[in-house]
């Protein structure tokens, strides 16, 4: 019988023999693999992670940057100082992850009581099934926002594309403004405490420009010339707007028991050389003037005009001063000299010659 002699290394083909290279190998990559396994486990892990950030407490669930309440009471009352806008230092800067926005805003997105049970009485707002109605009334409009716009129109050129921005101060639920936008007027309305700020909330999910300011202290964030209408609804603020339209519904427009209000603010607003175009009910229109037919006389007052180093289109943090700023009354910049919207849009604006190297400036940035 004949007899085959294997070799040694091929008597056994399923099990492989395993050399030192072969073993260090398989011990490296399993090092690695359990490595890298920890590193994840660890970066997933709140606790261990440097780089982990807790979620803000529930009861910040209200919060505004800059605007609270608690740490504001603490400063001065001086011209509403406290009122204003206070950021904290950065070392006090709470650091958390705030959550996700909400896809469709719903009632539950308002802290604190119902809005609908706080504020439905006044009519600017009502619930109906799972919505919000916005009627366009409230206590200043009683007739509605539609209707007051309307009677506005008798004595501003609100639809000829002559206006396109305007300021709304104490704005409630910024329906003034977003009647308005089918005007195809810009309007960015604010509320002078952070006690509205649900009522800003509900303007800025319906996409209408809306912000928490206090007109005491510091120049609101806008350079001169920026708005063709102010609206002040229950506010006593003058504005100085060049040849722009100056709105005053309320108090002390023609109100009982405020006749002195009435007549200061009537003499002031003549010092300032505006027009009265009409007063109606509550109502009250000037118009700023154009041209040099008049200088402000403001010694009764006791208020003088600023510097002519006064910069008044520096907004940013700049504290108001006793003095009325001097604007240029150019009839090229006014308006119904400058053009209509949307045709005034691709051309350089006229105002930004008030400027210094404002047309230069403007033509680098567009």
């Amino acid at each position: 019988m004949a007899h085959v002699n294997v070799p040694q290394g091929r008597r056994w083909p399923g099990k492989p023999r395993w050399g030192v290279l072969d073993v260090v190998s398989a011990a490296l990559f399993t090092a690695v693999f359990v490595l890298l396994v920890l590193i994840v486990a660890l970066l997933d892990s709140p606790t261990a992670s440097p780089f982990a950030i807790d979620s803000c407490p529930a009861e910040e669930v209200d919060n505004m940057p800059c605007e609270d309440p608690r740490r504001n009471s603490q400063l001065s009352r001086e011209m509403n100082f406290y009122r204003d806008r206070h950021c904290p230092l950065p070392g006090e800067t709470p650091l958390c992850l705030v959550p996700p926005a909400q896809r469709v805003p719903d009632s539950g997105s308002v802290a604190g009581e119902p809005p609908q049970e706080r504020k439905g009485h006044q009519g600017w707002m009502k619930e109906e099934g799972p919505y919000f109605i916005f009627p366009s009334g409230g206590t200043m409009f009683p007739d509605g926002a539609i209707n007051y716009i309307k009677k506005l129109g008798q004595f501003i050129p609100l639809n000829k594309g002559l206006v396109r921005t305007a300021l709304d101060m104490g704005c409630m639920v910024a329906s003034f403004g977003g009647f308005l936008l089918k005007e195809d007027i810009m309007t960015f309305s604010f509320a002078p405490r952070d006690s509205h700020k649900s009522q800003i909330q509900f303007a800025l999910e319906r996409g209408i420009p809306a912000f928490v300011a206090m007109l005491g202290t510091r120049r609101l964030p806008f350079p001169a010339s920026s708005f063709d209408l102010v609206h002040c609804s229950r506010c006593l603020i003058p504005f100085t707007v060049h040849k722009g339209y100056l709105v005053i519904s309320g108090p002390p427009v023609q109100w009982t028991n405020q006749d002195k209000e009435w007549a200061d603010l009537q003499a002031m607003v003549h010092a300032l050389c505006y027009k009265l175009i009409t007063v109606d009910g509550n109502t009250a229109i000037w118009k700023k003037p154009s041209g040099a037919s008049c200088l402000p006389n403001l010694n009764n007052f006791r208020l003088d005009r600023c510097s002519d180093n006064d910069d008044p289109n520096e907004a940013w943090y700049f504290k108001l001063r006793k003095c009325i700023t001097k604007v240029p009354l150019s009839e090229e910049i006014s308006i119904g000299a400058i053009p209509e919207w949307p045709q005034r849009l691709p051309k350089t604006p006229a105002r930004v010659s008030l400027m210094k190297n404002g047309i230069d400036t403007f033509d680098a940035d567009t």
